[in-house]
């Protein structure tokens, strides 16, 4: 008996969700892929006939984890034996939390250490060395396999590594780790222990991977070391969009069905999500001409016939570009009628945005504006504190219960894990404890610490008694302050006030700002875009086909109007060698009729 109602779904969706063997979908923009993914989750879920089987399913952002977790139990779906998350958080607890000890780097302990304290850390080590201009942004790497692999200009390489060699003394002499060498340790444990896999494989039913043409060589690596020592007992559904893959510089690609089925030993069957219900056809057929991989892509969404505006100003000097914005803002909400949250604003460094937000915030001062670089404190998924901080900060409204009593769980086997004894708390006792408490308390830090103070205060835990949770409560509440100084420096004095760390975890509600990498996944009526400008689309040093995935993906997010501008009067380099970036080229070659 099928879990969805008749017309959930199409024939191509039902199609990948009731294949039996592994499944390598390619799913073209707006064809249903996130709806397809939680149907098979469900669908394979419903099917266990073992409480010791598990479905993992590897999704790029937490957010998306969260949101198809929420979706399948709004099904109805039992999700206790559904791990879903990202590939560092799958490293983290199945191979490094369980198997640290066969690991000389891990077995004496480790600390998971951020996005922002590993950023501070090289920042601090790239001023300290006086020889070079290095800068955090030229020491992008990941590592393989095999090696180290640097992303920054190879004039800096050797900088780079001397700057890279001794962060990772220092995360050593610490018992620390970062988000790359999850993935490198997960991948020794593995290798060196190929208990591991068999372990692993014997649980799974099912491994489904998200946005696959995002994933590294050694994610692949990982999984499909799993998926071998499964010997095909284990099925794989991968699906993603080889034409949005765009994280190359991280070392983010799409591999082909074929060369995933040698690495993983198992036999894909190769289907599509061919049908796009997102957009009006005039804007397929526009981002269709950045079609890289000629997947195919037909409209069939009610917006098929709706007559779309598309803009291309190749003209506007950028001392003039706040003009152009708040015309198409005012136009889009004013007199079409479109709700500021179904209009993002695009650029391809936040750079270029931080600035201009500014000018929009007072040039429009009755509009607001979102984006993840508006966020007060620093997303980490692993911190305690952050994990707590997503009840407090959210209304407990019939809405959002079962996610907030899922959340609920995590909090106490967090304590769990840590050996506190929680008593006789349960996810929805912890729940009633977290609503009672009615703070007046506007500035965000201090309301959290003294919410932070008062529930542990009433469920008789001394935190500060637990080395591990104290110490996440520091790095919680100091690179918050660090981000909300920075961004305070930039004018954003809001940011610290409570409505500001309420909005994180609210539905937009503003005109969205973001860069281009940011917005994936994302949709809305009207997409703005600037800056798309040769040397920063494509960025420096990349290649064409990584001009037209960019413009692929910016294209793809609009439902009615897309506004793409390269404004003039940007300029690099230095002295006599002074220049203006000229338009991305792949951009002003494309032939299409635009819209004056």
């Amino acid at each position: 008996m099928p879990i969805w109602k008749e017309g959930d779904l199409n024939d191509e969706q039902i199609a990948a969700i009731e294949e039996d063997d592994s499944v390598f979908l390619v799913a073209c923009p707006g064809s249903g892929k996130t709806r397809t993914l939680t149907y098979k989750i469900a669908h394979e879920l419903s099917k266990l006939e073992s409480t010791k089987k598990w479905v993992v399913a590897i999704t790029y952002t937490h957010r998306a984890a969260d949101e198809i977790q929420n979706r399948i139990e709004h099904l109805g779906i039992d999700t206790s034996q559904l791990w879903i998350g990202t590939i560092h958080s799958f490293c983290l607890e199945w191979i490094l939390k369980p198997y640290a000890l066969y690991h000389d780097a891990l077995k004496n302990g480790f600390r998971v250490i951020n996005s922002f304290d590993s950023e501070k850390q090289i920042t601090e080590l790239c001023q300290n060395l006086t020889t070079s201009s290095v800068r955090y942004w030229d020491c992008g790497f990941h590592f393989t396999t095999i090696e180290r692999v640097l992303s920054g200009k190879p004039r800096f390489w050797a900088d780079i590594n001397t700057i890279l060699d001794q962060y990772y003394e220092i995360l050593r002499l610490n018992k620390q780790i970062d988000f790359e060498l999850i993935l490198k340790y997960a991948y020794e444990l593995i290798i060196q222990n190929p208990s591991i896999n068999k372990i692993l494989s014997s649980l799974f039913t099912h491994i489904l991977i998200d946005e696959y043409q995002d994933t590294k060589e050694i994610q692949y690596a990982i999984v499909s070391a799993i998926l071998r020592s499964g010997e095909g007992r284990v099925k794989a559904f991968v699906v993603g969009d080889p034409n949005q893959s765009i994280y190359e510089s991280l070392g983010g690609y799409a591999i082909t069905a074929n060369d995933f089925s040698a690495l993983a030993q198992i036999n894909f069957i190769e289907m599509e999500l061919s049908l796009n219900y997102r957009s009006s056809s005039r804007i397929i057929e526009y981002f269709s001409h950045f079609n890289a991989y000629n997947t195919k892509i037909y409209p069939a969404g009610e917006l098929t016939n709706f007559p779309s505006i598309i803009t291309f100003d190749a003209l506007v000097n950028q001392d003039d570009l706040l003009t152009p914005l708040t015309r198409i803002l005012t136009q889009s909400i004013e007199v079409e009628g479109i709700s500021p949250n179904e209009i993002c604003i695009l650029a391809p460094q936040w750079a270029y945005l931080a600035s201009m937000t500014r000018s929009l915030v007072g040039a429009l001062p009755n509009y607001s504006f979102d984006g993840p670089g508006m966020v007060p404190f620093t997303r980490d998924i692993d911190n305690f504190w952050y994990k707590l901080s997503r009840i407090i900060l959210t209304e407990p409204s019939p809405s959002m219960y079962i996610r907030r009593l899922r959340w609920a769980r995590e909090i106490l086997l967090a304590l769990n894990d840590v050996n506190v004894d929680i008593g006789s708390l349960t996810n929805k006792s912890l729940l009633r404890e977290c609503n009672a408490i009615d703070l007046t308390e506007q500035d965000g830090l201090t309301y959290l610490e003294q919410f932070f103070n008062e529930l542990f205060n009433n469920i008789n835990i001394d935190f500060r008694s637990i080395p591990s949770l104290f110490e996440h409560h520091t790095d919680f509440f100091s690179s918050s302050q660090d981000r909300i100084e920075r961004l305070q420096e930039k004018e954003a004095t809001f940011i610290s006030d409570i409505a500001s760390f309420r909005k994180v975890f609210e539905n937009r509600s503003g005109i969205t700002v973001s860069t281009i990498h940011g917005i994936k996944g994302e949709e809305y009526d009207v997409v703005i875009a600037y800056a798309l400008l040769e040397g920063m689309v494509p960025f420096f040093g990349e290649s064409e086909q990584s001009a037209k995935k960019s413009l692929y993906v910016v294209g793809s997010r609009a439902r009615k109007h897309l506004h793409l501008i390269s404004e003039r009067g940007r300029m690099y380099g230095r002295g006599h060698r002074r220049t203006e970036y000229p338009p991305t080229a792949i951009l002003s070659q494309c032939n299409f009729n635009y819209n004056a």
